[in-house]
Formats: structure tokens, C-alpha cells, sequence
């Protein structure tokens, strides 16, 4: 308990820090941000904005990959050496490497994706060179000992056990390992009990050997160093690492039960709806209209169209929206929301009908004009820290911008047109390919498929016995 209040106190303390770094102090003229790309001596590049303004450094970093590496049959891996890396490196055990931390008020973070596992590190400017040291000493030594290992298995497996009966989760679980069923994007990134238990110390270091290496590594830099400075860092952390990551193959994925209503059985009051069909990728040129057409149709405003048939005009969720899901295998938009059991078949139809209407006549040109001007304006908005702000970087390298996209992309959206989203409207939303996942007990809804556990968590069957040979 005193470990994680540190780290809230931790993390208070450096929003409060970081909110006063305002984006214009970051950027050059006419640019929202001016990123210098550095390369430093042992090879590793990274994007960088400096700005001395506040005595802090953020960092984000990932290593391309994710939960393709993690064994067959033995899901969890990753998860688990997302928060055992800050739990001893090399001559540093648990209860010491976290001392270092908290007593140099450095924030350091692992977490594990479907396509990437990804770092962060928040320090003030004094403390960079021992915060430097212990994230490298993290990624190229972790000491996996064995308490904390079964100390984290142990708060891993509550953790699944208390989401398993949390219908959010039970929704999201759903539809990923169904429509994904034979693919690596449909196993529990988060494990389950069964792999908690076979996961071996072993599983953890080939993890690290196989996914964390040069060649597959994007780095942001933000804050209070300069480019000489970032130079040195970057060997002081990556230093060490193998040059080349395993090989993995990857598969696109394709979507299962298109079209099929799934339903989890759960004695809850509310039915938890989640909708999705094949999507559309970051590097398709339509991206930017069903970027627009998505927050007319459900992106999270109040006048998005789901939230105004659904709940203003009707009363049936507390909420209820849409957004775009892109990967490297796959793509998909989905709907979000959750109704009382005797609404959820109403509200259903109304979200199926507003696809139809949306891809049959596209928006109005004042709903163009609004969603344009909320996007284009919200961007400065969600760069108002460091951490923000290296966080954002390193997510335009995984999908493969270049360092100035950033100061382009307002243009991008200014230049769709109500031609584009009808077009894209028309190209993307298939009502009738809705895949719908309940978890609940919705009434009058007959689905096509009802399963009685969350795929993937179902632990695997034991080996009967050898039976004893006769002496």
C-alpha cells in the first residue's frame, strides 16, 4: 500500500509540474511543436522537443512486438514483465530499486500491448542521470527473483479473478477472443490463473531477449535536455541491448462471427453492449474523414449522434460512444455503452439504424463544420504536459509518421469534405456486419451464440493420471 501511495503522490506531483509546460513553449513559429530528430553514438534515434522552461524529462519508449511474443499456451507473460522490471536489476533488489525511485521522486512504467510494449520515464532534470541508470539496468538486467515473482503472479491473478466479474471487462474479453479466435489479438493479455501458475522465469528473460533490442525501439524525448544532452541518454538507457529482435510472424488477422450476436450470460441489472466491424487502417488515405465521420457518429461528444437518439432523446444509456481501433493485423470500429436489460434491445436498433443512416446519407454540412472545428481545436488541448506531449510523439512513430505530421495534421482534417465522409460512410459502415457482444441479461433479444465463460479463460484441462503399473 505504501509503495503504490508514493507513486500516486509521485505522479500528483509531476502533473502538477508538467500542466505549467504549455505547447508554445515548445514550438517553433507556425508549428504546433518543433521535434529535432537526434541520433546518438551507439545508434539509437530518437524525436526530441527541448524545453528548459520546467527541470523535468519525459520519456516514451516501445519496443515493437507486444503479445506476439509471449508463448504459446502461456499468456500473461508480458503482462507480468511489465511490473516485475521495476522490481530489481542487477545488484538491486526489490525493496531497493524501489527506494531509488521514490526517494528521487522518478516514475518509471512498463506496459504490455498488442503491438508494441511500451516504457516511460518521468524525472526531474537533477535526477536524470541515476533515473537514466535504473531504466537501463531495468530493460538490460531485470533480476525476475523469486518472491517477486510469485508476489506479482499473486496480484496478477487477483486482479483477474476481480475482473472477471466486472462486465466492462467481461465485454471487451468477449469480443476480442471471439472475433479474433484464431489469432494472438484473442488470448488474455493479462493471462489468466491456469498461466499465472506455468509461467517460469525463464518465460520472463526469453521475453526480454527476444522483444527488446534496437532495431525494434521508437524513443520520444520532451522536456528540459538538450540535444547533445538526449544523445548521451539515449546510449546510458539503450546501451546493451541486442541489436535485432527475434523474428516473429506476424498474420493478419480476419474477424470472426461477423454480423452474430454473442451473449455472456450475467445475473447484473444492466446488459453491457459492445458493437464492431472491420475497420479501416491509420495508413489509408480515407483515414482522416472516418476520423471526422466517427466523432459525428459517436466520438464522445454530447452531439454525436449515438449520444443524442440514444440517451438525450430517449433515456436508454448513461452513455454511449464510438471510436476507431487500428492495429498492425487489424481494424475495426466499435460502439461502447450500456442500457438496463429491458432497454437494450431498443437501444440496439437505434444504434444499428444510426450506422445505416450515417453510411445511406453521410453528415449534414453543419455537422462537417462542427467536427472539423472541435478536432482541429482539441489538439492543442492534448498537449499540454511533457508527458503528453512525448507520449503523443512516440505513438505518431509506431504508426509510421514522420516528425513533421504533427504540424500538418490540422490541414489533413481542414480538407475533408462532405463528399469524403459520405464516401467513407458509405465504404465503412455495414450495419448488418455489426458483430454485438451482451454481457447481462438482456430481455427479447434471441442471440446467435451464447457461451458461458470468457474466451480464453477457461483453464486448460488436466492430464488424467498415469494409472500405477502392477509390481
Amino acid at each position: 500500500m505504501m509503495r503504490r501511495f508514493h507513486r500516486l503522490l509521485l505522479a500528483a506531483l509531476f502533473a502538477l509540474a508538467f500542466v505549467f509546460a504549455a505547447p508554445a513553449a515548445y514550438a517553433a513559429k507556425d508549428k504546433v511543436l518543433d521535434i529535432q530528430t537526434v541520433t546518438s553514438k551507439g545508434g539509437v534515434t530518437a524525436w526530441l522537443v527541448h524545453d528548459g522552461t520546467v527541470p523535468v524529462i519525459s520519456i516514451d519508449f516501445s519496443f515493437d512486438g507486444g503479445l506476439i511474443y509471449d508463448p504459446p499456451g502461456k499468456p500473461g507473460v508480458a503482462r507480468l514483465v511489465s511490473i516485475l522490471l521495476d522490481e530489481g536489476a542487477a545488484d538491486l533488489k526489490s525493496q531497493a530499486f524501489q527506494k531509488q525511485l521514490s526517494d528521487n521522486a522518478i516514475i518509471m512504467g512498463f506496459t504490455p500491448g498488442r503491438d508494441a510494449f511500451y516504457g516511460q520515464l518521468r524525472t526531474l532534470t537533477r535526477n536524470k542521470d541515476l533515473a537514466f541508470r535504473l531504466l537501463h539496468l531495468a530493460l538490460t538486467a531485470p533480476r525476475f527473483d523469486a518472491d517477486a515473482v510469485t508476489r506479482m503472479k499473486n496480484a496478477n491473478t487477483d486482479s483477474i479473478l476481480q475482473s472477471m466479474g466486472d462486465p466492462g471487462w467481461l465485454s471487451a474479453r468477449t469480443l476480442n477472443g471471439m472475433v479474433f479466435e484464431d489469432h494472438y489479438y484473442g488470448t488474455p493479455g493479462y493471462g489468466t490463473p491456469a498461466s499465472m501458475k506455468a509461467i517460469t522465469k525463464k518465460d520472463l528473460q526469453d521475453f526480454v531477449h527476444a522483444q527488446f533490442a534496437k532495431n525494434a525501439l521508437k524513443v520520444a524525448i520532451t522536456g528540459d535536455i538538450t540535444p547533445a544532452e538526449a544523445k548521451a541518454a539515449l546510449d546510458a538507457i539503450f546501451d546493451g541491448l541486442p541489436e535485432k529482435a527475434a523474428p516473429a510472424k506476424e498474420v493478419k488477422a480476419v474477424l470472426h462471427h461477423v454480423g452474430k450476436t454473442i451473449l455472456l450470460p450475467l445475473d447484473v441489472p444492466q446488459t453491457y453492449v459492445v458493437a464492431a466491424e472491420q475497420g479501416i487502417g491509420r495508413d489509408d488515405p480515407d483515414w482522416y474523414a472516418a476520423t471526422v465521420m466517427n466523432y459525428i457518429l459517436g466520438g464522445g461528444s454530447f452531439d454525436a449522434r449515438l449520444m443524442r437518439e440514444i440517451r438525450k432523446k430517449r433515456g436508454l444509456t448513461y452513455g454511449v460512444y464510438s471510436s476507431l481501433a487500428h492495429m498492425k493485423d487489424a481494424d475495426m470500429i466499435e460502439a461502447f455503452m450500456s442500457c438496463s436489460n429491458a432497454k437494450t434491445a431498443e437501444a440496439i436498433k437505434i444504434l444499428k439504424r444510426e450506422w445505416e443512416k450515417m453510411a445511406k446519407d453521410g453528415p449534414t454540412a453543419q455537422e462537417l463544420a462542427d467536427a472539423k472545428s472541435y478536432i482541429t481545436g482539441s489538439l492543442l488541448l492534448d498537449l499540454t504536459s511533457t508527458g503528453s506531449i512525448s507520449d503523443a510523439m512516440n505513438a505518431m512513430q509506431r504508426d509510421g509518421m514522420d516528425a513533421e505530421f504533427i504540424n500538418r495534421r490540422n490541414a489533413l482534417i481542414e480538407a475533408v469534405t462532405l463528399a469524403d465522409v459520405k464516401r467513407v460512410a458509405a465504404r465503412l459502415l455495414k450495419a448488418n456486419d455489426l458483430t454485438v457482444i451482451l454481457v447481462g441479461k438482456p430481455e427479447g433479444i434471441t442471440p446467435d451464440i451464447t457461451i458461458d465463460k470468457p474466451p480464453g479463460m477457461t483453464p486448460p484441462a488436466a492430464k488424467p493420471e498415469t494409472p500405477a503399473k502392477k509390481k
